[in-house]
């Protein structure tokens, strides 16, 4: 759900019950993960017929591996897929609201088996990408070559925390109170430690970049300040990490200022023209798709369950904690409507201003651009339908 900067906790195979074994991962290859089925064909003249408007494949690419985050795309697939468990990816005839769109979907994943690449590089070098998930920040870092247009919001706040020991910081209750203590911070994001650094809540010296999603760290250093993600490590560290099955506690970055947008779904900037007959009729069809997902994630949490079985990429991801994500986003609120609009999935032009104006200036020192770009660029609130709000 992040830019391949940020690791996520991924072996865990010492410290997490086995997964189950899927018999379709067996040799790789191409398989079905479910019984042929057919949903009933959209009428030429519905909404949700994209055929003609859109690719007769509409392919996403993932930021990272599946997971809740990512559940909209992912509850689009229809029943008839195919898991390509050497590519890592999934394909279906693309069913929105119980009907068949007439084009198919195929979701990708990111991190490892796009070798950490972000994503608008991999949309640079591939044209068959229809859309990928992309973070405020990281759409700022690659507009000076790989520019994005954010078509969607799915979620309103990034989950990124830091998190510690309780016991080993008796009274502290946020971030900067464990950090003026002087302990390590170990995380894997520069754009995160740079804005730490620029609010005077860490020292540079405190910053160790090498964070690699092992809680090995932890659990031998637990007075450390690290990184990870409010839909997954605490109840990971809790329920499923052996040696540590504690609680832990964290903060948000949000309330210190990281307040991008994750992974909005996003096109090409030289494409927005072309896809412009898809994406008014597909944008909605996302927004709805997280929405109806929220309210009943069960079937989409265990085809991502399943994906992450029959990737065999070393990434760990069970049941409780697909279930504890949908939570989490619900109930911590990073799924909302847009507060300015009340719009489910619209950008708020303020943010996308104040987003540039604080990250942009980090980008620069650290090389990734050249120019600022104008926050216009980076999103378009054209294809949103002002009616889907979130109840």
């Amino acid at each position: 759900m992040r830019r391949t900067t940020v690791l996520r906790t991924t072996t865990l195979a010492t410290s997490i019950a086995a997964a189950l074994v899927l018999t379709a991962c067996g040799g790789g290859g191409t398989a079905p993960s479910a019984p042929q089925a057919t949903a009933t064909a959209a009428p030429a003249d519905s909404p949700l017929n994209l055929a003609g408007a859109c690719p007769a494949t509409v392919v996403v690419q993932e930021d990272w591996q599946p997971e809740a985050e990512h559940g909209s795309a992912y509850s689009l697939v229809g029943p008839d897929r195919t898991i390509d468990t050497n590519a890592k990816k999934v394909r279906g005839s693309l069913v929105a609201q119980g009907v068949d769109t007439g084009v198919d979907i195929e979701v990708r994943t990111g991190g490892p088996n796009v070798g950490f690449q972000p994503v608008p590089a991999l949309m640079k070098l591939d044209e068959s990408i229809t859309l990928g998930t992309v973070y405020s920040d990281v759409a700022i870092s690659s507009s000076d070559d790989q520019p994005v247009v954010g078509v969607v919001a799915q979620l309103t706040t990034s989950p990124v925390i830091l998190m510690w020991d309780p016991a080993s910081h008796p009274g502290a209750t946020t971030v900067k109170d464990v950090a003026a203590s002087g302990v390590p911070v170990l995380t894997s994001d520069p754009v995160v430690s740079a804005l730490l650094e620029s609010k005077g809540i860490v020292a540079k010296a405190q910053v160790d970049a090498s964070y690699d999603g092992s809680p090995a760290r932890f659990v031998a250093d637990p007075k450390i300040l690290q990184q990870g993600y409010i839909t997954s490590e605490p109840y990971l560290y809790e329920n499923e990490i052996a040696q540590w099955k504690k609680p832990v506690a964290s903060q948000k970055l949000v309330d210190l200022g990281y307040t991008v947008y994750p992974s909005s779904l996003s096109v090409r900037a030289d494409k927005l023209e072309q896809l412009r007959p898809c994406l008014a009729k597909l944008v909605p069809i996302l927004q709805r798709a997280q929405l109806d997902y929220l309210a009943n994630p069960a079937p989409t949490n265990a085809l991502i369950v399943q994906l992450v079985e029959a990737y065999q990429t070393g990434w760990s991801y069970s049941p409780g904690v697909a279930d504890n994500a949908v939570k989490v986003l619900r109930d911590q609120k990073l799924v909302t409507n847009d507060p300015a609009s009340g719009v489910f999935g619209q950008f708020d032009p303020a943010r996308v201003q104040q987003i540039v104006s604080t990250f942009a200036p980090i980008l620069q020192a650290q090389g990734a651009i050249k120019d600022v770009p104008a926050p216009q660029t980076l999103y378009t609130n054209d294809f949103i339908d002002k009616n889907i709000k979130m109840s």
